[in-house]
């Protein structure tokens, strides 16, 4: 059920409000567009992923009062390393500032901040300010906001079953006693539950090797919006429309 209040200090301003018990505990975005978003105004890609970075600000503080206690945001795939150097630079670089820029607000607020991904790659002064965003971040529990970082579904999958193999060959783990439990204990996402919902912004319709495993049964939802445009109001929207869906978890709903 969705619920929309007036601000008491600003009429005009409302509020959207969704019942926890209908909508979805964990919303993970592909944040698509920003590119595309940027060069239909004659501006550097680059110039669309610092409005991303603004409105992800957004929507994590949107979070509460929609009922979502798990964000998940894909900001920087394994595949990405594929594009111009400069636009890679100016990625990282952004990641940096946006750290830098946010770490106390997201202290303040209760966001706890959590990296998924594969850290090898990246720069250690870059994996030194994640580490310290985490600590600082710890104890929070208002919003749970997860950000994959050179993340890949598949990588992901590799890694996992790699520390599982050498488990096996070090005696700590039956080989007969694995089963389809025993994986998500070695995933980035072992502390996190199972995403609700799914979305993609920008129109295109694919997951792009993003929470393979951990959406076998979340609810997609893919927009036209591109990820700047993306404000909390069309998030809102999106939460209501997941509020009437029926998951059956691939049974039958008695009548």
């Amino acid at each position: 059920m969705i619920k929309r209040a007036r601000n008491k200090s600003d009429p005009s301003e409302v509020t959207t409000l969704v019942d926890a018990s209908s909508g979805p505990r964990h919303v993970a975005i592909i944040m698509d567009g920003n590119g595309r978003w940027a060069q239909s105004r004659g501006r550097p890609r680059l110039f669309g992923h610092h409005a991303g970075a603004k409105r992800v600000r957004e929507i994590v503080e949107a979070c509460p009062d929609l009922g979502v206690e798990y964000l998940t945001i894909f900001a920087f795939s394994t595949e990405n390393w594929k594009r111009t150097q400069t636009e890679v630079a100016g990625l990282m670089s952004l990641f940096r500032r946006y750290i830098t820029s946010q770490a106390r607000d997201l202290k303040d607020n209760g966001v706890r901040v959590r990296f998924i991904g594969d850290r090898v790659k990246l720069e250690a002064s870059l994996i030194k300010m994640m580490d310290d965003l985490e600590a600082l971040t710890a104890d929070n529990t208002r919003v749970h906001l997860t950000v994959a970082i050179n993340y890949g579904g598949r990588d992901e999958v590799a890694r996992a079953t790699k520390r599982l193999a050498q488990d096996v060959a070090a005696g700590k783990l039956d080989p007969d006693g694995i089963d389809e439990e025993t994986l998500p204990k070695y995933l980035d996402t072992c502390l996190l539950p199972d995403p609700d919902l799914v979305i993609r912004t920008s129109g295109e319709a694919r997951i792009s090797n993003f929470l393979l495993w951990q959406s076998a049964y979340a609810e997609y939802e893919f927009i036209e919006t591109l990820w700047p445009d993306f404000s909390p109001e069309v998030f809102a929207g999106v939460v209501e429309g997941y509020a009437g869906r029926d998951r059956r978890y691939g049974g039958v709903r008695n009548a």
